[in-house]
Formats: structure tokens, C-alpha cells, sequence
């Protein structure tokens, strides 16, 4: 019995420490001068997560480039208005190593 639960609890440390595992995040931003906050999430092997925060008082167009490696780019767009928090994700096919994203904001034009 013993040698059972030393077998147990050797499963179970080996699958925390693959779900601990988590890939970085490279994160370059061009606000504009916007105030965005930019929070960025791991969501498994191959998806990613940005959630972009406006705590300005200008609504914001934003766009972000996922960069997971050999595969192609993924790009995302976004309308973020004033105190609001907009998710935008992207999935990949292989696993992901290391994440690139590059964050570009600029103000939305009243009447638009």
C-alpha cells in the first residue's frame, strides 16, 4: 500500500508541474499616449490571452499580434471604451514556447 501512494503522489506532482509551467510573454506596446492597461494571460499549451483595461477617458481602437513562433502571426482588433476591459485571444496549433505580442492603441475620433 505504501508503494502505491508513493506512485500517487509521484502522478500527481508530475502533473502540477506541467500545468505550472507557463510560456513568457515578450510584451512591446505603441499607446499614443492612451492609458491602457495590458494584462496578459496563458490559457494552455497553445492559446493566449491579452485583456486590454482603458482607464483614460478617450475610447481606444487597438490591434494585437500574436507572435507564437514558426506559425503565422495572429492579429486581433478591438474597440476598448472608456472603463471598460475587452479579452482577445488566439490559438495556436503547436505549443507554444514563447509569446510575442506587440500592443498598438490609438484614440477613436468622436463621431466615429
Amino acid at each position: 500500500m505504501h508503494y502505491l501512494s508513493k506512485i500517487t503522489l509521484f502522478l500527481v506532482a508530475a502533473l502540477l508541474s506541467s500545468v505550472v509551467m507557463a510560456f513568457p510573454f515578450e510584451v512591446k506596446e505603441q499607446l499614443n499616449g492612451l492609458h491602457i492597461s495590458i494584462e496578459t494571460m496563458d490559457l494552455g499549451d497553445n492559446l493566449a490571452a491579452v485583456s486590454l483595461y482603458n482607464y483614460g477617458e478617450q475610447e481606444a481602437q487597438c490591434s494585437v499580434r500574436f507572435k507564437g513562433g514558426p506559425q503565422a502571426p495572429r492579429l486581433r482588433k478591438a474597440r476598448v471604451a472608456v472603463q471598460e476591459r475587452v479579452n482577445l485571444t488566439a490559438s495556436f496549433s503547436n505549443q507554444i514556447i514563447r509569446m510575442r505580442v506587440q500592443v498598438t492603441c490609438r484614440a477613436v475620433k468622436q463621431g466615429n
